[in-house]
């Protein structure tokens, strides 16, 4: 479920870029791709979640650690790419 709703995600904030750039209203596609990075956190973990209940510890060892700096940066890059049409135009007012 995470990998669908993080390719959701990349589109939602590609929809966002696309439609700044064409001059169109994207804040509907910025909300939606911030949204469904959050979503997609919640399922990574929930996921986390599960393998904890069922205490396989092989699948947090291998796993976790990598994730979580993936998860990290992904996150921040999100949410840079889809704060960037606000900023841009808040910086071409001046």
């Amino acid at each position: 479920m995470w990998v669908i709703l993080g390719v959701m995600a990349i589109i939602a904030t590609l929809v966002n870029l696309f439609m700044y750039k064409a001059g169109k209203d994207y804040k509907l596609a910025m909300a939606l791709g911030l949204s469904l990075t959050a979503l997609t956190l919640c399922a990574e973990y929930s996921l986390v979640s599960r393998w904890v209940k069922v205490e396989d510890w092989a699948a947090l060892l291998d796993v976790v650690p990598g994730m979580e700096r993936g998860l990290w940066f992904l996150t921040a890059v999100s949410i840079l790419l889809n704060i960037a049409p606000m900023l841009l135009e808040l910086r071409s007012k001046k």
